[in-house]
């Protein structure tokens, strides 16, 4: 066996083998599979949950937060969307009201 099976991965990191199995289902960190499907954690995996913990510590983010900012990474339609939406709202409140306002609207008389 080449690799860390996920308690030992679990045990390795600090993260509960739940978590593990929500990392791979959010697509941050996916490990290997052996022949019979157990998921094998090579040192990249490891090193990926180590600074995965790292970078929540230091920016404050929730998994969800980063769960999303690699699916915008992942999916370039999505972002190119996001970014229009953010460039729209302007960044303020009374512009993100008024941008909801406008959707709305078209989405009523559709």
């Amino acid at each position: 066996m080449d690799g860390f099976t996920i308690g030992a991965a679990a045990q390795s990191t600090g993260w509960s083998a739940r978590m593990l199995r929500y990392l791979e289902q959010a697509h941050l960190v996916v490990p290997d599979r052996s022949a019979s499907g157990y998921r094998l954690y090579g040192l990249r995996e490891l090193n990926q949950l180590r600074s995965l913990r790292q970078l929540r510590s230091r920016f404050g983010l929730e998994l969800t937060e980063i769960a999303f900012a690699a699916r915008l990474h992942r999916e370039p339609a999505l972002r190119r969307s996001v970014e229009n939406w953010l460039a729209a709202a302007g960044g303020g409140a009374r512009d993100w009201v008024d941008w909801e306002q406008r959707k709305h609207e078209r989405l009523l008389a559709a």
